[in-house]
Parts: structure tokens; sequence; C-alpha cells
């Protein structure tokens, strides 16, 4: 299945590398990245809690599997005041990060009008850094 041209959300993530946290073992090395962010875009437009955190794991055979976990809070496109979940995973080989590298995102939401959308499960999602900060972009897949 190929994604659709425009991302149905598009959020800037603001990282707090301040408050990052790493373990290193015989089996693997686990950094803990903070973050927080905006989202502006016509599904919808709020901010992601300042309580995000990216776990990124990388084992002995240097696959590295990274697991953003965050909660956005603002408003639908009909005006109404709701909450998005975000559970975003990734997996890269030989410990580098393709750019842009590709992730596989769910959405609970309790919004009336993003429900039908995002509790499909039919998303990717695509990282990529710039002068502005870390993009984290998701589309929709395209059953066509």
């Amino acid at each position: 299945m190929k994604r659709k041209e425009e991302p149905i959300l598009e959020i800037l993530i603001e990282t707090d590398p301040g408050g990052t946290i790493e373990l290193e073992s015989e089996i693997g090395h686990v950094k803990m990245i903070p973050f927080k962010g905006t989202v502006n875009c016509p599904l919808f437009t709020g901010i992601v809690e300042p309580c995000g955190v990216d776990t990124q794991i990388t084992n002995q055979n240097e696959v590295r599997h990274m697991s953003a976990r965050y909660m956005l809070t603002g408003r639908d496109p009909d005006g109404a005041d709701c909450h998005i979940y975000v559970e975003n995973n990734g997996w890269f080989t030989d410990g580098a990060r393709p750019k842009p590298f590709k992730t596989v995102p769910t959405f609970i939401t309790d919004s009336k009008a993003l429900a039908p959308i995002l509790h499909r499960n039919q998303f990717v999602g695509e990282g990529l850094r710039d002068e502005r900060g870390l993009w984290i972009r998701f589309y929709e897949l395209d059953e066509g």
C-alpha cells in the first residue's frame, strides 16, 4: 500500500536533552528522551503534552527499537476539545537511523469527529529533522 500525499497530522517535536536518561548493559543500551511539541493542521490543532517520551532500545545485534508515547491536547476539526494518544514505533538496523525514518503509529482519541478516522490503524509515520526541529508526519494509507 502507498501512503497518501498529504499528512493527516504534522507534529513539531521539542526534545529536552537535559532530561535524557541512559542505561548501558551487556545486552543493550536504553535511552529515554523526554519531549513536548506543537500540532497545527486541519485535522487537529494543539500541543504535545510535556510528558512525552521517546524510548530507544538498541540490542546486542545493533537493532534499535524506538517507541515514542505521548498525548496531544487540543481541538478537532469541529472545534471540540479533545485528546489524541499516540504510540509510534520504528526499528532501525546497524545502529543507523534513515533520513527520513519510517514508523508505525497507533492512535486513541476521545474526539467523536476523529475516532472514525484515527481508530482504523491505517497509517504510517515519517520523521525528519530540519532547521526548525524534528518533524513527525503521519500519513493515511491509500487503499487504491
